[in-house]
Order: structure tokens, then C-alpha cells, then sequence
């Protein structure tokens, strides 16, 4: 998949940024960003489970960073810059998604999750635990319009599923999320 090409920009400014302090840091941390992406996240389904991915990776008490295969190969410090990097470029890709975008990928989640759909919509809402996959240095309005948008195609979610069960007259549990397409 490529990448858009103001995404590779802000990448190479943020390489280029830490190479004239210290080269070699630089070189690992690229190393470990791009095998990252490319023997993890490249194989998880959807850009919000990455976001979660991302988010499980972070100390919920310290907000550091840990992978512990990706530490061994290119150390600690490249490794917690290659995570943070990419769970912000994430976390704004989906910001700025238009609201359907959102809920494609909420569905994509979902259905990756096996969980019952109307259990997980239920939580969702209820407990709001995407709450905690934020990035910790977030723009604080990136953040409400994130969280604002998630409870939206959540509730866009509910509501699909809601007219599918009346309409067809099934329980909702057995139908799917929405209309094949």
C-alpha cells in the first residue's frame, strides 16, 4: 500500500530533523520504524485496530513505550521514538477521516474483535476504552474531535444494525454490521 505522499513528507522532516543532531540514532530509529510497519502493522486489518495496537504497546502508568523484540534488534530509546511516531501519524489519519471513513474502520474492527457486535457497541459505548488509545501528547482539540467522532460512528453503528433488525425481523446479533457492499 502507499503512502500519501504529505505523510512520507512529515516522515522524511522528522528524520531529517533528528539526523543533523545525531546520525546514527537516526539510522536505528528508521530501522525500527520501518520494520515496525512492515512485520506488524502491515498485518493488523484496519488503521483503528492499528491505533489500539499502538496504544497496548504504551505503560498505562508511565505512558512509555515497550516492545520488547523491536528493543532487542535496535535498542530501547530508537525503539519507544518508532512507536510514538507511528500512534501519532495513526491517531491523525483517523482524526481527519470523514465520518463513514470512521466507521468503516470501527466495522473492520469489530468484526477482527470476534466479539458479539452488539456486546461491543454496548461497551463501547458504555465504557469508552478507545479513550485510552489517544496519544499522549495530542493536540487537546484533535483529541475532543477523536473522541466526538468515535461516539458518532458508534452510534451510526447501533443505529445501522437497529433498521437492519426491524426491517428483516431478526434478532440483531445474527446480522451483520451492514449491508454487504
Amino acid at each position: 500500500m502507499q503512502q500519501p505522499r504529505a505523510t512520507l513528507r512529515r516522515r522524511r522532516m522528522l528524520f531529517r530533523d533528528i539526523s543533523m543532531n545525531n546520525p546514527p540514532y537516526l539510522l536505528t530509529m528508521r530501522n525500527a520504524f520501518e520494520d515496525l510497519q512492515r512485520r506488524t502493522l502491515s498485518h493488523i486489518p484496519c488503521d483503528f485496530a492499528r491505533l489500539i495496537y499502538l496504544a497496548s504497546m504504551r505503560d498505562y502508568n508511565t505512558a512509555i513505550y515497550h516492545h520488547e523484540g523491536l528493543a532487542a534488534r535496535y535498542g530501547q530509546e530508537q525503539t519507544r521514538e518508532a512507536l510514538q511516531t507511528s500512534h501519532r501519524e495513526i491517531f491523525c489519519k483517523l482524526v481527519f477521516l470523514p465520518l463513514e471513513g470512521l466507521v468503516t474502520e470501527l466495522e473492520t474492527y469489530v468484526r477482527a474483535s470476534h466479539e458479539a457486535q452488539d456486546d461491543f457497541i454496548h461497551a463501547w459505548q458504555e465504557l469508552e476504552p478507545y479513550r485510552v488509545a489517544v496519544p499522549m501528547e495530542a493536540d487537546a482539540t484533535m483529541v475532543q474531535l477523536f473522541l466526538s467522532n468515535v461516539r458518532l460512528a458508534l452510534e451510526v453503528l447501533r443505529f445501522r444494525r437497529e433498521q437492519a433488525q426491524s426491517q428483516a425481523g431478526q434478532p440483531v446479533s445474527s446480522l451483520p454490521l451492514s449491508p454487504a457492499r
